[in-house]
């Protein structure tokens, strides 16, 4: 990630956070992330992310993503991760945002919504067409955040996913 480390104070704000592009050092933290995204998630069972993995992932000889964190001193607050996707109808890149995750204890100190502008400028500075994600139908408070920066559903679009067994089958089918 190019953008430079930025102090921010979101309004109502009572202490001073930094976004900033992750670095090898901060797996330990990039994983204490996922690990309480999918808590809250309810989808413990299925993380099996490993610092070792992300380490690989991350920040080997071909990154498969991005991270940004938000800290307050040595603390780490949140984290978004992406990376870039592509839209044929647009010929053009676009940032999809895979996670975005506040620490509960850092909550309504505008970080999420501070990630989501870093993102935006990332796009927009990069020549990208557009940022997209997805949220599971019952986070009410997560939809409604994400509307009211004026992201709309996609309601005509299913997402489907192929993994375990299943993309195993399919990946050593011949035919």
């Amino acid at each position: 990630m190019t953008a430079p480390a930025t102090p921010m104070t979101a309004p109502h704000a009572t202490a001073e956070y930094t976004l900033r592009a992750a670095l090898p050092a901060d797996v330990p933290a990039i994983l204490r992330c996922i690990r309480g995204l999918a808590e809250y998630e309810r989808l413990a069972h299925q993380c099996t992310a490993t610092e070792e993995l992300l380490h690989e992932t991350l920040f080997g000889s071909s990154p498969a993503a991005e991270v940004v964190l938000a800290t307050r001193g040595d603390e780490t607050a949140g984290f978004a991760l992406w990376f870039r996707s592509y839209s044929t109808f647009l010929a053009r890149p676009g940032i999809y945002l895979e996670d975005l995750f506040v620490l509960p204890e850092h909550r309504g100190h505008g970080l999420g919504r501070r990630f989501l502008e870093h993102l935006a400028r990332t796009a927009v500075e990069r020549g990208y067409g557009r940022v997209e994600w997805a949220v599971l139908d019952w986070n009410v408070d997560a939809i409604r955040f994400y509307e009211s920066l004026g992201a709309v559903p996609m309601g005509d679009w299913t997402t489907y996913r192929l993994s375990g067994d299943s993309l195993a089958t399919l990946g050593v089918a011949t035919g």
